[in-house]
């Protein structure tokens, strides 16, 4: 007996990258909540340097 092949429905696609992007946009806010802070003080630093070497 031969499996059965699986149907695509003609909107499964579209789901399915709804909700792919559904959770990058979750690991992104995860990401930025728990990293937020130290990525704008570095920024901040860099900027700060930065503006400070072009002054000379």
């Amino acid at each position: 007996m031969e499996p059965v092949p699986v149907r695509s429905e003609p909107a499964q696609g579209l789901v399915e990258f709804g909700l792919l992007l559904a959770l990058v946009a979750v690991v992104a806010i995860a990401g930025l909540l728990v990293f937020g802070t130290t990525v704008s003080d570095l920024i901040s630093t860099l900027s700060h340097t930065v503006s400070l070497n072009l002054s000379l």
